[in-house]
């Protein structure tokens, strides 16, 4: 799948837990319908069989939805579900030997805070970027702050499309205009709200706001 930069728009990243009761599949259905335009599965604790099997649910659902679906770290969970790419971190494998594992036509997103990673994440085969973390949040601890100058400067820097991402919500999001992103990524804004869909909803109007895509 190639990306069209357009999908980045409302980014969704999984997190199970939040959802007090209601199955993954359900939430993701809800997020999708809501209006999330793209969703990568994390999964930070299940072995690689278990990851699979929900890995196979959950791209079903993206693909009814028409919506591109990426795969958190695990690469060889993202080639055996047939999912649309992968997603890395700095700690992770590095791009360049990623892209030669998933092939040209899977998409690679990579995790920058600077604009040195920014840079070399493009040169060796990134498709997006997802940078932050832009405001404090409570799902990934050890995350570095980018503020918003960063966040501009790798805008610029590059020419691949850049989501920001951790700690945005509904209340916040709008501090980010004029940055120069494709999209925001949000877990919580999302999956831990009493009503997914209508939470995709509103964030997916306020990110057009942020990105000046007002159609």
């Amino acid at each position: 799948m190639k990306l069209d930069k357009r999908s980045l728009l409302l980014y969704a990243v999984t997190d199970r837990t939040w959802l007090g009761g209601r199955t993954l599949a359900d939430a993701v259905h809800d997020a999708l319908e809501g209006g999330a335009t793209f969703l990568q599965l994390r999964e930070k604790n299940l072995d690689d069989d278990s990851f699979l099997q929900l890995a196979l649910e959950i791209k079903e659902i993206a693909a009814k939805y028409k919506v591109p679906f990426v795969i958190n770290d695990n690469i060889n969970v993202a080639l055996a579900c047939g999912a649309d790419g992968v997603h890395v971190g700095q700690k992770d494998m590095a791009a360049k030997d990623v892209r030669k594992i998933i092939g040209p036509d899977k998409i690679l997103g990579v995790s920058a805070q600077t604009v040195e990673q920014a840079v070399a994440a493009e040169e060796n085969g990134a498709d997006y970027l997802g940078v932050g973390s832009v405001f404090s949040t409570s799902t990934k601890l050890d995350a570095d702050a980018v503020s918003f100058e960063t966040l501009k400067e790798i805008c610029q820097a590059v020419s691949i499309p850049v989501v920001a991402i951790g700690g945005i919500n509904k209340d916040n999001a709008r501090k980010l205009k004029g940055s120069g992103i494709d999209g925001i990524a949000v877990v919580s804004a999302i999956f831990a709200q009493e009503n997914i869909r209508e939470a995709a909803a509103e964030l997916r109007q306020i990110a057009r706001e942020v990105v000046g895509n007002e159609d």
